[in-house]
C-alpha cells in the first residue's frame, strides 16, 4: 500500500519511515510552541512586533557563524544530535523562568525571537540532513511524503495545545516540546544506522567534521546563481510572508480580547493548514513534481499568495484571513517547499549544510524586515 501511494522502493522503506518520524516530531515539538509565541507577540502588543523581527534578524546574525563554526568542528553523526539537545537545554531553562514569574514581558519578548530562530534552525538542520542522505531522483519521489510526517507532527501539536493551553496553562507546554525533540533525535541515530541512505552520505567522510571556515556557507551563496536564485524567491515569499502576518495580528488582536482564546485560534489555524497539507503531501506532491517538475511545483505559491491577498484585500476580515492563511501554508508545505529542498540534493555537502543554513535562516528572515 505504501509503494501504490508513494512509489517508494523496498529498500528504502525503512529509510523513509525514520525519516517520516523525525520529521513528525520536530514539527510537532515546534506546534506545540507556536501558538504560545503568537500570544506573547500578541500580548505584548501589535505596535512592537516590528521590534520583534528585527531582533530576530539580529539575534539571527549572531547565530549563523556560530553554527559554522559547530559544522566546521564536529562530524555529522555529532552535529545534528548536539544542536538539538541545546535547544532542548533552551526549552528547559525557559520553563524554569516562567515558572519563577520574574520580568514576564522581557522573557515573552526573548521567548517570541527565541522561537523564531529555532524553527528557522531545526528545520533547516532537518532538510539538510535529508539532502545529505537521498539523492535527487529520489527527492522528488519521497520528499513529499517525509514533509507528511511533518504536517502530522503540525497537527499534533496544536491540537495538543488546543485542548491544554486553557486547563494547564500554556507554560506547562513546554517540557513536552522538549519531549518530542528528544525522540527527533532518537529518529536520527536509527537513520545513521541504516542500510538504505545515499551510499556516498553513508560511507564517505561520516565521522569526519565537514571543515571549511565559519563564514564560507555564505560566501559560496554569493559565488553561485543557482543558490542566489534560491535566495531571491526565499527573500520574496518571506517578505510577502510578513505583510500578511502583520494582518494576521490585527484582526485576531481585534477579534479577540482573551490570550487564550487567541491562542486557541492560532492553534486553530494550525489546524486546519495541517489538514489540507497532509491530504496534498500524501498523494499529490510525488507525483505532481515528477510530472511538471521542480521549477514549476515551487512557482505554484507565488500564484496562490497573489490570489489570497486580492481576496483578502477586497475583505479584511476573519474567515478571509483564515482561509488564506490556510492555502498559503498549505501550498507552501505540500508542493512548494519539497520541491525547494529538492534543489539542495545536487551541491556539495559544506553548501548543503552550511549555505543551506544562511539562506533558511539570515536570507528568510531578512525578508520579514
Amino acid at each position: 500500500m505504501l509503494a501504490r501511494s508513494v512509489n517508494v522502493r523496498e529498500d528504502e522503506i525503512r529509510t523513509l519511515l525514520l525519516s517520516f518520524a523525525y520529521f513528525f516530531c520536530l514539527l510537532c515539538g515546534y506546534y506545540i510552541l507556536r501558538p504560545l509565541r503568537e500570544e506573547m507577540g500578541v500580548a505584548g502588543g501589535v505596535r512592537n512586533l516590528p521590534w520583534l523581527f528585527t531582533g530576530t534578524f539580529l539575534v539571527m546574525l549572531a547565530a549563523v557563524p556560530a553554527f559554522g563554526a559547530a559544522v566546521a568542528r564536529f562530524p555529522r553523526r555529532r552535529l545534528v544530535p548536539i544542536i538539538y539537545r541545546f535547544f532542548i537545554l533552551n526549552i528547559l531553562l525557559f520553563y524554569l523562568l516562567f515558572t519563577l514569574g520574574e520580568g514576564q514581558v522581557y522573557l515573552s519578548r526573548a521567548f517570541f525571537i527565541w522561537v523564531s530562530v529555532y524553527n528557522l534552525f531545526v528545520v533547516s538542520v532537518f532538510w539538510s540532513f535529508m539532502a545529505d542522505i537521498f539523492e535527487s531522483a529520489q527527492g522528488k519521489r519521497l520528499f513529499g511524503f517525509i514533509a507528511a510526517g511533518g504536517t502530522m507532527g503540525a497537527l499534533l501539536g496544536p491540537a495538543i495545545t488546543t485542548f491544554l493551553a486553557v486547563p494547564l496553562g500554556p507554560i506547562t507546554l513546554l517540557p513536552i516540546s522538549a519531549v518530542f525533540l528528544e525522540l527527533a533525535v532518537q529518529c536520527i541515530r536509527l537513520l545513521l544506522a541504516s542500510p538504505g541512505v545515499r551510499k556516498d552520505a553513508a560511507d564517505v567522510q561520516v565521522d569526519e567534521a565537514i571543515g571549511g571556515g565559519v563564514f564560507s556557507g555564505a560566501i559560496r551563496v554569493f559565488r553561485s546563481p543557482y543558490l542566489l536564485g534560491i535566495c531571491v524567491y526565499i527573500f520574496l515569499f518571506t517578505t510577502t510572508s510578513t505583510f500578511l502576518y502583520f494582518q494576521q495580528a490585527h484582526i485576531v488582536s481585534a477579534a479577540f480580547d482573551s490570550p487564550a482564546e487567541r491562542t486557541r485560534v492560532f492553534a486553530l489555524i494550525n489546524l486546519i493548514v495541517g489538514l489540507l497539507t497532509l491530504g496534498v503531501q500524501w498523494f499529490v506532491t510525488g507525483r505532481f513534481m515528477a510530472r511538471f517538475g521542480v521549477g514549476l511545483s515551487a512557482a505554484f505559491l507565488p500564484l496562490a499568495v497573489a490570489a489570497g491577498f486580492l481576496a483578502l484585500a477586497v475583505s479584511p476580515v476573519l474567515a478571509v484571513l483564515v482561509a488564506f492563511q490556510s492555502i498559503r501554508r498549505a501550498s507552501n508545505f505540500a508542493i512548494s517547499k519539497p520541491a525547494r529542498e529538492v534543489l539542495f540534493t545536487v551541491v556539495v555537502r559544506e553548501e548543503k549544510y552550511k549555505s543551506k543554513n544562511f539562506i533558511d535562516t539570515v536570507v528568510y528572515r531578512g525578508g520579514t524586515r
